[in-house]
């Protein structure tokens, strides 16, 4: 899989993808969205008054998935740097707490919206030959895959138990017996695609 997004007139970009680069495409950004959950609003319910979504509350601890950590981290604190004492550790804490209680929901929301889009844009390729074709992104849908792609990379690098460079370098060469190799080549192609849409969009 060697596809590469190229510039389009107005900003956007287009990327050639067969069948299976489609089919994968599209079931990891389904898996990313059942992993991420439904919205706040149950289904057949109306959706939450704008002024009283913009105060509604989520969550304050982190998640347990190591996934969804990856997804949505503290925003306080160095993991390599733990606080000097138990009163700085609290008073982060509660400083994360504080700060997720306020804006998880938010991040689910966009995060759900741009994996949303990539199945979309998806569904609606015009399939040429034998089931490829020509995906054409506009300028908001391309910064919508940029947050989705970047979005499948984290989940994955947390299932993969990948921290730094040094780790990734292990898993380059792992032997196709590994049970791990198909997720770590889907790792490094949404990786090469990540890359080359940021390189086309900064032109």
């Amino acid at each position: 899989m060697t596809s590469h997004f190229e510039a389009v007139p107005g900003g956007g970009a287009a990327v050639a993808l067969d069948e299976v680069e489609i089919s994968i495409l599209r079931s990891l950004a389904v898996q990313l969205l059942e992993l991420i959950g439904p919205g706040d609003e149950p289904a057949g319910q109306a959706p939450l008054d704008p002024l009283d979504a913009l105060f509604a509350e989520g969550p304050s601890e982190p998640p347990s998935d190591p996934a969804l950590a990856r997804l949505f981290p503290d925003a306080y604190g160095d993991p390599g740097k733990p606080p000097a004492d138990e009163a700085a550790r609290a008073e982060q804490e509660a400083a994360a707490a504080e700060f997720r209680r306020f804006t998880e929901n938010d991040l689910r929301a966009g995060k759900r919206e741009s994996a949303l889009a990539i199945v979309r844009t998806l569904d609606s390729m015009s399939v040429q030959g034998e089931g490829g074709g020509v995906l054409k992104l506009g300028p908001q849908e391309s910064q919508q895959w940029l947050g989705g792609l970047n979005d499948l990379r984290l989940a994955i690098g947390a299932r993969l138990e990948i921290r730094d460079d040094s780790d990734t370098d292990v898993l380059y060469h792992l032997p196709d017996s590994d049970d791990r190799k198909p997720m770590v080549m889907a790792y490094l192609w949404l990786g090469g695609l990540q890359e080359s849409l940021i390189e086309t969009l900064l032109g």
